[in-house]
């Protein structure tokens, strides 16, 4: 359209990475078609071009945010708007690379300008084109596929306390997850969490089936807003168009909220909690919602991590996260809490795709840890210990090494087994309190007192 060729002069102002201009009609009675998120091609008196997106827009005055920042920008500079909003290439041929926050490869690669774009703001999936979850991923770690198993089409974020390791562990589960294709969208890295990842899924030998894209610390802040959308846009077309299993990781989503806050401020809009703006639920939901198992189509599911300043889970973040997604993983001191880590979606696969102790299991050993949680205050209180208190607390010792230390990488199988071993190592079959046929079934009968190398 003739518009979109024209260029506007008029800026009025330039605060921050916001620059706003006039966009008055050059022709008669022609209305301005300039959209929200639309992007723009800022150009300075100088020539050089930055690209901008459409943030606000009040008549005739649209204010733009400059990607790469407004420094050395003229209010003698010039806007011409595109008539689009930000689009990301999608093909096979993306698998593989790397992108940077505004879709361009970052790998030395290609720049596969041939290759077809998709708009990366595309509404949620239809509900009734979504299939009731009843598909488990399995990731080959206990704490989750035995104790809160990870079901395709689920959202669910890693709730970690600033110092864990939780890049290395979202990076694991990224190469050990039974999916077909993984996408990665990394907010707000530093160049060594960067590197990290990108080796190690190429060291993994899984590197083929991955697409990143990654905004760094020292990239401009905007971009940070568009990469969850780029990597659920390319995520839902593997899923709809290829029949994929997609699983999507992001880290941080803290980080992602930060650019939110900053930006908002930047534009004056009015905090509502501890600087947040208060649209922080409605943006984060719009993302979340893209997990989606479609209907004779393939599915999405989402693994972000959600860092809490002060190990604080009322911080706007995780709290408002908290009411979206289905459950949480909660890491602190290198192990996944059983406690406080819940997946609402587990009952859909546990006993219908995994093995018929899976249940018994999963709930006598989460009782047996509670009771040496207690064991474990009344020592530390100078309590007298009963023989089941000293079993409790050997239970409770061998639980935390075998199965919540998220380095530990066994099949759900072997877990299950581990869990049978386990409890023969420490109780009798009277004390377990479970159904006699799985004890008959998978008891070891001459493990008692007995320790496991």
């Amino acid at each position: 359209m003739i518009e979109h060729m024209v260029r506007h002069y008029n800026i009025l102002s330039i605060v921050g990475n916001i620059i706003t201009v006039n966009v008055d009609s050059t022709f008669a009675n022609q209305e301005i078609t300039t959209r929200f998120g639309d992007l723009a091609e800022v150009e300075d008196v100088n020539g050089s071009e930055s690209l901008a997106q459409v943030i606000k827009i009040d008549g005739n005055k649209v204010s733009l945010q400059v990607f790469s920042g407004t420094r050395g920008i003229s209010t003698a500079a010039s806007v011409r708007f595109l008539g689009h909003s930000m689009r990301v290439t999608y093909s096979a041929n993306i698998l593989g690379r790397i992108f940077n926050g505004t879709g361009e490869p970052m790998d030395g690669g290609s720049m596969l300008k041939p290759d077809p774009k998709v708009t990366i703001n595309g509404a949620s999936v239809n509900p009734m084109k979504r299939v009731l979850a009843s598909k488990m991923i399995r990731t080959q770690v206990p704490m989750i596929d035995l104790f809160n198993c990870l079901v395709e089409s689920q959202k669910i974020p890693i709730f970690s306390i600033s110092g864990e390791p939780f890049n290395a562990f979202l990076a694991r589960i990224g190469i050990q997850a039974d999916a077909d294709i993984v996408v990665f969208a990394g907010l707000g890295l530093i160049f060594d969490d960067f590197h990290y990842f990108r080796a190690q899924f190429e060291e993994a030998g899984v590197f083929a089936r991955t697409v990143m894209f990654c905004n760094l610390a020292s990239d401009p802040i905007v971009e940070r807003l568009l990469v969850p959308d780029m990597a659920l846009a390319v995520a839902e077309r593997f899923a709809v168009e290829e029949g994929k299993r997609v699983l999507v990781l992001m880290t941080d989503m803290t980080a992602y909220a930060d650019a939110m806050k900053e930006v908002g401020i930047s534009m004056e809009h009015v905090p509502s909690n501890r600087g947040y703006m208060g649209d922080l639920y409605s943006q984060l939901a719009r993302r979340y919602e893209k997990a989606c198992d479609y209907k004779g189509a393939g599915s999405v599911t989402i693994l972000s991590v959600t860092t809490m300043p002060g190990n604080d889970v009322t911080h706007p973040v995780p709290d408002n996260t908290g009411y979206i997604t289905e459950g949480q993983f909660y890491l602190h001191d290198g192990m996944l809490d059983p406690f406080g880590s819940l997946s609402r979606l587990k009952q859909h696969v546990i006993g219908k795709v995994t093995r018929e102790d899976h249940a018994q299991i999963m709930n006598t050993m989460i009782r047996f840890y509670a009771g040496s949680v207690d064991a474990e205050q009344k020592q530390a209180m100078a309590f007298d210990l009963s023989d089941y208190d000293k079993k409790l607390l050997r239970f409770g010792q061998l639980f935390k090494k075998r199965f919540m230390d998220i380095n530990v990488s066994i099949s759900l199988e072997q877990a299950l087994d581990l869990g049978w071993q386990t409890l023969a190592e420490c109780f009798e079959e009277s004390e377990l309190l479970m159904k006699q046929a799985l004890i008959d079934k998978y008891f070891p009968k001459k493990s008692h007192g007995q320790t496991l190398a």
